[in-house]
This record gives C-alpha cells, structure tokens and sequence, in this order.
C-alpha cells in the first residue's frame, strides 16, 4: 500500500509533463486553465484529486460531455495524474461576468441556507474531491446546477442532486451571480 501511495504522489506532482500535455486542452480551457469562454469550466486551482477523478469519470463514462471524449481516449492514468497537478498548480484568474449585485445576494442567502460551504468550504474554495467554485463562469455553474437537477449528472454519490432538486430556476441563476463573483 505504501508503494501505491509513494506512485500516486509521485505521479500527481508531475506539473511540467502535465503542461504539455495540456497543449491539447488549450482551445477549450486555455493555456493555464483559465477558460476564456463561459461554457467551459476554469480548471486552474481546482485540487489535483477533483481534476483527476473527473477526468476517470469522464473516460469510464459516469460523466458526459461529447467534446471531451476524443482528448480522453487514449490518456493513461498517469497522463491524467499529470494533467490534474499541472492544472492544479495554475492560479485562477478573475472572470469577466458582471454579477448582478442584488442576485448575488440572494445567491449567498440561498447558498447559507442549503448549507453549500459544509462540502465547497468557506470562500467556496473546494476541498479534496469538491470542486472550486469562487469565480467560476456564470454559464457553466448553472449548466452544472442543472444538470445535477435533471440527473444529467450522477458523478457525486448523489449529494449535489438532492442539493439541486430543491433548487428554483431563480435560486440557480442567483446561486451562479454570487458564486461567479467571487475570487
């Protein structure tokens, strides 16, 4: 078990084979993770482990997303690993989304009340296998809010679905301006 453990530390600390590995995400998620366009996730200061186990799910099929399936079919473990420090390592950059300060508002209040820093931490910085949300693009958040709702999404052992399933479309939205608005 120790030399298992030793593998992954060592394969999950491999940031400059992760950097060229990453030329192939660049289009998508730009060249230190911090996607210029809003459907695409901003990937750089999301933990190693929550990179990482995303792209498994992605390549076993427990999540979906027709534009990642080419780039990960022929990654390897270790490619993942890499991957995930490289982009782990990044420092996020501020969006450009204006949040509505009133929604935003409200979208702490909603966020309170469903007790959403107990998973994503204060500052909604994220935490082992929970993602970073501070700053993320508006557009993705409520994507990802939505399709946890639909059950489009079924990667989390559930505990985002039933967060979501109590959700309004205007709690989403208002969710999305204050999370977005962070940094």
């Amino acid at each position: 078990m120790a030399s298992c453990l030793a593998t992954f530390a060592a394969q999950a600390q491999d940031i400059e084979a992760g950097r060229r590995k990453a030329e192939a995400c660049v289009a998508c998620h730009g060249p230190s993770g911090n996607s210029v366009a809003p459907q695409f996730p901003i990937l750089a200061g999301q933990t190693a482990r929550y990179l990482y186990l995303q792209l498994k799910d992605f390549k076993e099929g427990r999540r979906t997303e027709p534009l990642m399936a080419p780039f990960l079919a022929n990654l390897s473990r270790e490619d993942m690993f890499d991957l995930a420090a490289f982009y782990a390592a990044q420092k996020p950059r501020p969006n450009t989304f204006k949040a509505d300060p009133a929604r935003a508002v409200r979208g702490k209040a909603k966020a309170d009340e469903v007790l959403c820093t107990m998973c994503h931490l204060g500052g909604f910085l994220g935490q082992n296998e929970i993602p970073r949300l501070a700053g993320q693009h508006y557009e993705y958040i409520v994507k990802q809010i939505r399709d946890f709702k639909a059950g489009r999404r079924t990667n989390d052992a559930g505990n985002m679905a039933s967060v979501a399933k109590t959700l309004s479309e205007r709690d989403i939205e208002d969710l999305a301006h204050y999370l977005s608005s962070l940094y």
